[in-house]
């Protein structure tokens, strides 16, 4: 089940690695606007890199935001998603899903940080969440006690 023999885990693996690679270039995406903006949040950080400690600011604290909630989601969906997987459901419908939490995290982020004005932002949130409630009731329905 668990192999990239099987297309709907091939699949999965794929989808996944671009959410977690999104997820990564947040943080890569913070950094690089504390450095860009000489904003630090730390001390020590003001010293090495000159600057001035500030704790909120804006420019940075929006893409932090968007990558804490892209912790909040991605990796449960990655998780579940496994356990989805190994349910063995059909292939076509494993795809929506895993493609369509894929692209509401791109459009969650696109409305996070242009920014776009709600509800885009929460419906896209939403859409992403809906993808993993959706895998996790067909976990449990397929579980067995």
């Amino acid at each position: 089940m668990l192999s990239l023999d099987n297309p709907t885990f091939e699949r999965f693996a794929f989808y996944s690695g671009i959410a977690i690679g999104k997820t990564l270039l947040m943080s890569a995406l913070t950094v690089r606007s504390r450095l860009t903006n000489k904003i630090f949040s730390n001390p020590e950080d003001v010293a090495g890199f000159g600057g001035k400690e500030i704790i909120g600011d804006e420019r940075v604290e929006r893409i932090r935001r968007c990558h804490q909630n892209d912790i909040e989601n991605v990796f449960p969906f990655v998780l579940v998603g496994s356990f989805y997987v190994a349910t063995d459901p059909d292939p076509w419908w494993a795809a929506v899903l895993f493609r369509t939490f894929v692209i509401s995290r791109c459009l969650h982020t696109v409305c996070y940080l242009m920014p776009v004005p709600q509800p885009s932002r929460f419906l896209a949130c939403m859409t992403g969440w809906g993808v993993t409630a959706v895998m996790a009731a067909f976990v449990i329905r397929a579980g067995r006690v």
